[in-house]
């Protein structure tokens, strides 16, 4: 990076050091363990929002005729392999659906 861009100063390298600095001192900003329960909860979330999206278009289609005895079978299981999926997931990293859930406006809550 060169000095001349508006986002870089001279003093830019000893801002961040004087920023390192004292998060060393005073620990670090964010504690591991609580980013990655915050991070396993936002991804746990967004796949409840699209394992539940799955469902519905799944009945919509099965509800349509546009599949199989054999088609509705395997994408049930699926479903059913999916839910208990999360079920673990939550249990791995203790968070409960009242975590999990979304507001989604005018849809309502997630779960």
């Amino acid at each position: 990076m060169d000095g001349d861009h508006p986002l870089v100063s001279p003093d830019s390298g000893d801002a961040f050091r004087a920023l390192v600095s004292d998060a060393n001192r005073t620990g670090p900003l964010v504690d591991a363990g609580d980013s990655a329960q915050g991070l396993a909860r936002l991804v746990l979330t967004v796949i409840e929002l699209l394992r539940r999206l799955l469902e519905e278009t799944a009945i919509d289609r099965v509800e349509a005729g546009n599949l199989t005895d054999a088609e509705i079978d395997a994408l049930g299981l699926a479903l059913e392999r999916l839910e208990e999926r999360m079920g673990e997931l939550k249990a791995i990293f203790d968070l409960t659906d009242v975590e999990l859930n979304l507001d989604l406006g005018p849809l309502g809550r997630l779960l």
